[in-house]
């Protein structure tokens, strides 16, 4: 029988931990006048938030097969893409995306860099993080020691093919931009032929595996808001629709890519 009231109250304490971390992680970008480093921090601080519900579970001792296969999975998602962000971010330095929502935030409201870091920032990142790792919170809190039924294993399988699908793009993308002769270019090749964001795609087909081996556990199915809005966001909000208002105005051939490839789900490209 699942204690709900205490299984809340280990979300809540969750949550509290997160704002915390953040608050010192906002004392760190003030001192740098920098906060690009919070893309990396977005995976690691899931990879924290999971393995600190193991601990509130009694350890790992304390696991059943989902909690197992919740943690294993979001340590493996988290920790390849922390650490692809945080080494992207110390090679080419601060993200324009950042410098431009930060300084609209200070030009419009009159903020100095620490309140528009802290509002814009910190203060959002910390809830959302939360709520998006939810599932995997919640199934490992829950702790059923049932083994894995076939929503669970098809979980395993889609969660799985999401951090493939994403660490290929990722290596792609990254020997494009490696090539000096690939300069203001638009990188059209590979997973990118199909998409034009297998990095999002990998990230929102990973969290909906996860969703499904906590769902398999019982009680966790009502986490299903978490994976839905990630897609929402990476699809329509900071992720995909952020980050191409920015590459037409810098990539000349970006409107045609867009014409030819699909937005976010893997599809053949379109003749121009």
């Amino acid at each position: 029988m699942i204690d709900l009231i205490a299984l809340g109250g280990g979300l809540v304490i969750n949550l509290v931990v997160a704002m915390v971390a953040m608050m010192l992680l906002w004392l760190v970008a003030v001192r740098i006048r920098d906060v690009s480093f919070i893309d990396a921090v977005w995976a690691y601080g899931m990879v924290g938030l999971a393995w600190f519900s193991v601990l509130r579970a009694g350890g790992p001792a304390g696991l059943g097969p989902h909690g197992v296969a919740l943690v294993a999975l979001t340590t493996l998602w988290g920790l390849r893409l922390g650490t692809h962000l945080i080494l992207r971010w110390r090679r080419l330095g601060r993200d324009p995306r950042y410098d431009r929502i930060l300084g609209g935030a200070m030009e419009r409201n009159g903020w100095s860099f620490a309140t528009a870091a802290l509002i814009m920032v910190f203060l959002m990142q910390g809830p959302l993080l939360w709520f998006v790792s939810m599932p995997a919170q919640a199934g490992i809190l829950e702790r059923p020691m049932e083994p894995l039924a076939w929503l669970g294993w098809l979980g395993v399988v889609l969660a799985l093919a999401g951090i493939l699908f994403e660490t290929v793009g990722d290596a792609q993308l990254e020997a494009f931009r490696k090539d000096p002769a690939n300069a203001g270019q638009v990188m059209d090749r590979g997973l990118w032929r199909y998409t034009r964001h297998p990095n999002y795609f990998g990230d929102a087909l990973c969290w909906w595996g996860i969703y499904l081996v906590a769902a398999d556990s019982g009680i966790a199915a009502w986490t299903i808001l978490s994976p839905i809005f990630l897609t929402w966001t990476l699809m329509k909000w900071s992720g995909a629709a952020l980050l191409e208002r920015g590459l037409k105005k810098t990539r000349p051939g970006y409107e045609a890519y867009i014409r030819r490839t699909s937005g976010f789900f893997p599809l053949p490209p379109k003749q121009d």
